[in-house]
């Protein structure tokens, strides 16, 4: 920083205008002197100067305040003011600077900035360009942003435990989203190679620190889901600082973690390093080590496994068959249950209505067979069996033609006389007598 910023803005001629001029030159101007001429400034070149004089007279300086009037512009560019106690000042930081911010500092938040006094020449206004922003405390803004994100998520009810789905036993497939260049994927191929070699390994790479690598672990994780190639995915990185870090802890990986079809499994740092991702993620393994183990079975623990499934699955089908067995004698047994209840009624209608018909059978039996006899009756007085019955007889030839009239009967003809009992054999001897009537006729 100079020393000395003071600025003549007005520079004469050499000569002193602080003093008045005397009385003898005063009353009188010599014709060949020269009144020297004023210079004036426009308004836009004292700002101008005055910027230029304080950008130059001012290094770059740390100056720490109370935040107030944070204001994040469409532009992107952020404007707002440090106060203390006695005094403010007014600040702006470009878009390009903003963007490195983790998020925006609250209102009243202590903080230190970074940047260059300058001048605002439109206005007049003297401010600070800044170009670094942090919070008093321990990762100041970084841990803010953190605890928001966290806060929002968890309304969302994306932490909530029971969402939370349990990884395969024996996975075919196992997904890696990485750095392809990175320490990570090393050990991971190394542990699933030693554990399980018969997993196949799909792997995603994607940046995992700097501007933009949180979209594409995004884009990462939902083209391993979307491809429904593998079982389960592991995301994840190896330590850095929490800079380093800060992608796994960014809006657009939590929520294409929770989004994925298929259980995601989160390795990010070391051990004590928690991140979003960990949060949001089916399964947090403290490192990517950690992480293969988590997700393939041990080939020793397998086949050690292995050994006892024939004696397991046979007793699991006996005693599934006994279930089934017992099962479904209940069922029958509630079924007979189910089926007397419905079927009592039934029964007990249908014996009702078979003695109502065997009663209604026996009555119109009962009138057939009067009506029966009755026409028996009649029948039985027109019949000539009837006629013979009350003592008379039937004349009949041989033939069993009826013998009517008198003619029928010559003297010396045999013919038959019908009775009621039977039949005689009888003979004509003449003299037989016509009717009186029919004498006389």
């Amino acid at each position: 920083m100079a020393d000395d910023l003071s600025l003549d803005l007005f520079p004469g001629d050499g000569e002193s205008t602080d003093s008045p001029p005397d009385e003898a030159s005063a009353g009188s101007v010599a014709p060949s002197a020269r009144v020297p001429e004023l210079k004036v400034w426009s308004v836009s070149q004292v700002n101008r100067a005055v910027r230029a004089l304080l950008e130059s007279a001012v290094d770059a300086l740390w100056v720490g305040g109370e935040v107030a009037n944070w204001t994040r512009a469409r532009s992107g560019h952020c404007y707002f003011t440090l106060k203390d106690e006695k005094a403010q000042l007014r600040c702006v930081m470009w878009r390009t600077d903003a963007e490195r911010l983790p998020t925006d500092p609250d209102e009243g938040m202590q903080v230190r900035v970074f940047g260059s006094l300058t001048l605002y020449e439109a206005r007049g206004e003297y401010q600070m360009s800044a170009q670094r922003l942090e919070a008093e405390g321990a990762e100041g803004l970084w841990r803010l942003a953190f605890e928001k994100l966290r806060r929002k998520l968890e309304e969302e009810g994306l932490l909530d435990p029971a969402r939370k789905r349990a990884l395969p036993r024996f996975p075919a497939t196992v997904g890696v989203v990485t750095s392809l260049s990175g320490a990570a994927l090393h050990d991971i191929l190394t542990v699933l190679r030693r554990r399980a070699p018969w997993i196949r390994v799909v792997v995603h790479g994607a940046r995992v620190q700097g501007e933009g690598a949180d979209l594409e672990i995004a884009r990462a994780v939902d083209g391993l889901g979307a491809s429904r190639l593998c079982d389960v995915i592991i995301v994840g990185r190896g330590g850095g600082s929490l800079e380093d870090l800060w992608a796994f802890n960014l809006e657009a990986v939590a929520r294409a973690i929770a989004a994925c079809p298929v259980p995601v499994v989160s390795a990010v740092g070391h051990e004590v390093d928690t991140t979003i991702s960990d949060l949001v993620a089916d399964l947090r393994a403290p490192t990517p080590s950690a992480a293969a183990e988590a997700v393939a079975p041990d080939a020793a623990a397998l086949r050690a496994l292995m050994k006892g499934v024939p004696e397991r699955l046979g007793r699991a089908l006996r005693g599934t068959v006994s279930r089934r067995r017992q099962g479904l004698a209940e069922d029958l047994a509630r079924l007979r249950r189910v089926m007397e209840r419905r079927l009592a009624p039934a029964r007990q209608t249908v014996d009702i209505g078979v003695q109502r018909l065997e009663k209604a059978v026996a009555q119109v039996m009962e009138r057939r067979r009067g009506d029966l006899a009755a026409l028996a009756g009649r029948l039985q007085a027109l019949s000539p069996l009837g006629i013979l019955e009350r003592g008379y007889s039937v004349a009949q030839d041989s033939g069993g033609g009826v013998l009517r009239r008198v003619e029928d009967f010559p003297a010396g003809r045999t013919f038959v006389l019908r009775v009621s009992d039977g039949s005689v054999s009888a003979e004509s001897r003449g003299g037989v007598r016509r009717r009186a009537s029919e004498e006389e006729t």
